[in-house]
């Protein structure tokens, strides 16, 4: 069904913005083969989907879809999401369309653009993109730290990717103006770890969330909020098991030239394997845990 916008919504979303009912906007890059692989990807979008229905929330996943900027997905379209190969960047969206490509997931920069253009307040990803490591040099930079100041929506993250610059993405987002929020810590979490020691602002409420994006569009700034919420403790990884691997991947990218939108795919492929699988479990623990999080924001948005 086609909204007053240049997002096409899917049926069921159409009519959860027309009865006021919440939706929490989910990205499409993570359950795709670029992001988890077979049949993990799917095991964590039936998750996430499930978190939200047991809440009464629906779930509104971003992609491209025969040059259409979609909102929703059809039962029969998930598919496409599974197999897809091209990712698409908020740089990315206007080409996609202009050149009507087929099937394009979403990474978080798009999806917020496309949860903005529909004027969806709240998004749930696994962990956003930052600053790269040598970013000084090559001037790796992730979209999504750019989007968060231009799309006035609600990024519920369990971090940034571990393998990145993370007190240079933390220092990026305070000069962008983006408030960095610790759901229940003061701690920036890092996607399978718990505790970087890098210190952010605390909130310990759904209530303290929504007044924070209250006073964000009483003063008209216009832009989104990180809001981190740390792997459940249980399901955290061994710490210097990560460190360890990750310098690997990171000398690995460097030996092999790999760059950009390459980087968080070949990293995560070597993390499977580095943590004997370990890696896939926490992310699908920390995308649920993620998602009831949103699950709660949104209910109370639309109480």
């Amino acid at each position: 069904m086609r909204s007053n916008n240049p997002i096409r919504l899917s049926t069921e979303v159409a009519e959860a913005k027309a009865n006021g009912a919440p939706i929490v906007c989910l990205e499409s890059t993570v359950f795709s083969k670029l992001g988890l692989p077979s049949p993990s990807n799917a095991e964590a979008l039936e998750s996430c989907i499930s978190v939200l229905r047991e809440d009464g929330v629906v779930p509104a996943v971003s992609a491209v879809i025969d040059g259409e900027l979609r909102l929703g997905l059809e039962d029969s379209e998930y598919d496409q999401i599974f197999s897809a190969s091209t990712k698409v960047s908020v740089r990315d969206l206007p080409i996609a369309v202009g050149k009507g490509l087929d099937v394009g997931v979403t990474t978080v920069s798009a999806s917020l653009a496309i949860a903005h253009a529909a004027g969806e307040r709240v998004f749930c990803t696994g962990g956003i993109g930052g600053v790269h490591r040598g970013a000084n040099l090559t001037g790796d930079i992730s979209a999504d730290l750019h989007a968060l100041t231009k799309f006035n929506v609600l990024c519920v993250s369990a971090g940034a990717k571990v393998f990145l610059d993370l007190p240079g993405t933390l220092q990026l987002l305070e000069t962008l103006g983006v408030p960095v929020l610790g759901w229940q810590t003061d701690k920036f979490p890092a996607f399978y770890l718990r505790n970087t020691g890098l210190e952010i602002k605390r909130v310990d409420s759904v209530k303290e969330v929504v007044s924070i994006l209250d006073a964000i569009d009483l003063l008209d700034l216009g832009h989104g909020v990180l809001l981190n919420v740390p792997i459940p403790s249980e399901d955290e990884l061994d710490a210097e098991k990560i460190w360890t691997v990750i310098q690997k991947c990171i000398d690995e990218c460097e030996e092999q030239g790999i760059s950009g939108q390459e980087v968080t795919p070949f990293i995560l492929e070597r993390l499977a394997a580095g943590t004997e699988g370990e890696s896939i479990p926490a992310n699908l623990a920390l995308l649920e845990n993620n998602t009831k999080v949103a699950s709660q924001i949104a209910r109370f948005i639309y109480s």
